[in-house]
């Protein structure tokens, strides 16, 4: 069978592939840890749960708006404005079948062939792929791991030409954990301005933040930098709710009615009952929000100090997000393995530890270990790594 070359283009999702490698592997009976997944171990808050089950039980099964439940775009609207003292209205707010969904959409309905979008590396696996789909063409700029992994306003505008449609910012960031502060968006939003990209602002991790760090929004910096910018955003990363597929999009009005209307011909609407979810889940208690913040910076403090203790490992310590991203090029090359991927693959197939190599995101001699996932393994994990690497050291 001939695929298009649009299919044909698109690399797999690596952190889905070494999940599924772990899973293969433990299916045939050995023993592996798995870190490479990026969703809470925690279940639902169950005051969500309850609220879904409720409305089905009520017969709120049927289709919605294809832009989601006007309820729920209040309860998003009313969540931006608490956080983030931002305004949106309801047709500046699109619900998505996940926040990876509006990120596609948004890429569907903006870019036309041949159009470039800045990502800044190491970036999540699927934003160049979800731009190549859309027929753009993805520009690398490089988060350089000496400035903590973040691209500056100079290295943006020497990437900028007449193609360049929009720049992705990921802040905190999947894989490193990295923020940009206030001052670093500014600066980098006057290039946007100047040269009128649009700004995507994925901000899933945003609840996730450690050791005093905030959140902040490009949008949050001038309504000149707002009216340029989409931000995407949903309930999976803090409500532990990634199954239930609920992201959305925040922006210009003309731009959303376009999502729109694509998502009204590619999914109709998002699940109704998981919109009913996360609608409890804004307007519920925010107590488990923070509860499983606090655990996951209490596994990062815990994890990072031993892992820096390991040989030929180095790594700047997240602000956000739950991951962990060492730069492994020197325990590779003593260990005698001639690439970071290498490494990766040996620790999984002989220490039967599975960690996502960072060449998938766009850095190479780095790794990434997620740590949504319990103390106890945690630990086993640090132990089976420590030791691979010792046994191996030249």
């Amino acid at each position: 069978m001939q695929l298009s070359k649009r299919a044909s283009s698109i690399s797999p999702s690596t952190t889905l592939e070494i999940t599924a490698k772990a899973k293969a592997l433990r299916a045939a009976g050995h023993d592996v840890i798995g870190l490479g997944a990026g969703e809470p171990d925690f279940n639902t808050p169950k005051h969500i749960i309850e609220a879904a089950y409720h409305s089905l039980n009520e017969g709120l099964t049927k289709y919605t708006p294809s832009s989601g439940l006007p309820e729920l775009k209040e309860s998003i609207i009313e969540k931006f404005r608490n956080d983030q003292n931002l305004k949106y209205s309801s047709n500046e707010i699109i619900v998505c079948s996940g926040a990876k969904h509006a990120l596609y959409t948004l890429f569907q309905t903006y870019l036309n062939e041949k159009d470039e979008v800045i990502i800044p590396t190491p970036f999540w696996v699927s934003y160049p792929e979800q731009v190549k789909l859309a027929g753009g063409i993805p520009i690398y700029v490089e988060g350089k791991e000496e400035n903590s992994f973040k691209v500056t306003p100079e290295q943006i505008e020497a990437a900028v030409t007449e193609k360049t449609k929009a720049i992705v910012l990921n802040s905190p960031s999947n894989p490193t954990g990295m923020l940009y502060s206030k001052d670093e968006l500014a600066a980098i939003g006057q290039v946007c301005l100047k040269h009128n990209l649009l700004i995507v602002s994925d901000e899933i991790y945003e609840k996730l933040t450690y050791d005093g760090a905030k959140h902040i929004s490009i949008a949050e910096v001038s309504e000149e930098l707002k009216n340029q910018t989409v931000i995407i955003n949903g309930v999976s990363k803090s409500h532990s709710m990634t199954g239930w597929r609920i992201g959305y999009a925040a922006g210009n009005a003309q731009l959303i009615k376009a999502m729109t209307n694509h998502a009204s011909h590619s999914t109709s609407n998002p699940a109704t009952v998981s919109q009913y979810g996360a609608i409890a889940a804004y307007n519920g208690p925010q107590e488990p929000v923070e509860m499983m913040r606090q655990a996951f910076e209490e596994r990062l403090n815990n994890l990072y100090e031993r892992l820096i203790e390991i040989e030929g490992f180095t790594c700047i310590k997240p602000q956000g997000a739950f991951y962990l991203f060492p730069n492994a090029k020197e325990a590779a090359s003593r260990t005698g393995y001639s690439s970071v991927d290498e490494f990766t693959k040996a620790l999984l197939e002989e220490a039967n530890v599975a960690l996502v190599p960072g060449s998938g995101f766009g850095a190479p001699n780095n790794v990434r270990l997620s740590y949504a996932t319990s103390p106890e393994i945690l630990d086993e994990a640090i132990v089976r790594i420590a030791r691979f690497v010792r046994e191996r050291m030249k």
